[in-house]
């Protein structure tokens, strides 16, 4: 009886699909498409054809959000001028900070009222971001490690400034930004180490509970492999994470690869990220190592704390946060999810960022609730 009560659940709802197929063909005949265009074909092994298309922004997206994305694709073309024919990273990295984040670091400094200071954790290069209004009594014993993006191969300091400005004002919370070692002059496990040096300094002023990291693109990935490197030496587990723009594995790939690159003018990434990313390109490389793709192990991440994954829509690493949203819902962790309409890659972090973005300013707002929920008091 229960077989039969299926198949016709089923049967309904394989019209229902039907239906919905016809009305949608009936309603482009009316609105008088084009039907002769090249349609798109999927092979027997799933692979899909598609023809040349434009895709306007997406009309979900509020006005401001539209400009920023102008601004975040078309931000790069100055950079790539000055760039183009330099091969030295030093340069690379001169060029854009003196173009993007030094600019933008200005820019929220004007908005958002911190002081910042240099200061060196257990021999890292660290930024200590407070708000010049003090420090709520709240989080007195709280602080955020923040891993900034940018490839690890660019984006320190200063571009780590631009993730905790907001965070740190909004949040009245310390955040602590780890200038930790990049490729190519240094590799895998560089920046897991040097994370995990600073988390062990900080333990000895706060419970590992009332310390959350966060991490946007290389940042996210750093913050997971930090995880998985803490469990490895026998370190406690911090209270939250937030691992935004980036999964829990260093690879861009996945249907967002292939359709939100072309979205935001970048190439499709290789599936092989030693070839973008040199901190990786380490004798026998193994991508399903734990301690580079905390993501395939389940057990590892059974042991991650409350966390937060932030995407968008037209974000390329789109795939890889999803995917590490449901291994670690899967693998019984508190993990929430929020992707946003339109936005393009940590469009709320850095190189590109501003404050008058709604979706901009509601991201911000999820990010300090969550860590004002989830970590000890």
């Amino acid at each position: 009886m229960t077989y039969y009560y299926s198949s016709i659940a089923d049967t309904l709802r394989r019209l229902a699909t039907a239906f919905t197929a016809i009305y949608l063909l009936f309603a482009r005949v009316q609105a008088g498409e084009d039907f002769t265009q090249p349609a798109s074909r999927i092979d027997a092994d799933g692979m899909a054809h598609l023809p040349a298309l434009s895709v306007p922004l997406s009309s979900l997206s509020s006005d401001e959000a539209k400009k920023n994305f102008l601004d975040f694709v078309h931000g790069f073309d100055s950079v790539y001028q000055d760039i183009k024919d330099k091969d030295d990273i030093n340069a690379w990295r001169k060029s854009i900070d003196n173009l993007l984040m030094r600019p933008g670091v200005e820019k929220l400094r004007s908005i958002f009222a911190v002081n910042i200071h240099p200061e060196m954790i257990a021999g890292v290069q660290t930024d200590i971001i407070e708000p010049a209004t003090g420090i709520a009594a709240k989080n007195k014993r709280r602080l955020l490690i923040n891993l900034h993006g940018g490839g690890f191969t660019v984006g320190a300091r200063l571009g780590g400034q631009m993730e905790s400005i907001p965070i740190a004002s909004i949040g009245a919370i310390k955040v602590i930004t780890v200038d930790y070692r990049e490729g190519p002059e240094y590799k895998f496990p560089a920046g897991s180490e040097d994370v995990a040096a600073v988390y062990r300094d900080l333990l000895k002023k706060y419970p590992p509970e009332n310390i959350g990291i966060y991490g946007c693109s290389a940042g996210a990935i750093l913050a997971a492999e930090s995880l998985a490197w803490f469990q490895k030496n026998q370190l406690p587990t911090p209270g939250a994470v937030g691992i935004f723009g980036g999964g829990a594995l260093p690879l861009v790939t996945g249907d967002s690869n292939y359709v939100n690159g072309p979205l935001m003018d970048e190439p499709i990434w290789p599936e092989d990220i030693r070839k973008v990313m040199p901190y990786f390109d380490v004798p026998a490389f193994n991508i399903k190592d734990p301690l580079v793709s905390p993501v395939y192990s389940p057990s590892l991440l059974a042991r991650f704390p409350p966390s937060l994954l932030i995407s968008g829509t037209r974000d390329p690493s789109l795939s890889a946060v999803v995917f590490s949203h449901a291994q670690l819902v899967k693998a019984g962790v508190k993990a929430d999810l929020h992707v946003w309409e339109g936005a393009a890659h940590c469009s709320f972090a850095q190189p590109v960022v501003n404050a008058n973005v709604p979706e901009t300013r509601e991201a911000w707002d999820v990010i300090v609730k969550f860590f004002e929920s989830n970590l000890g008091s």
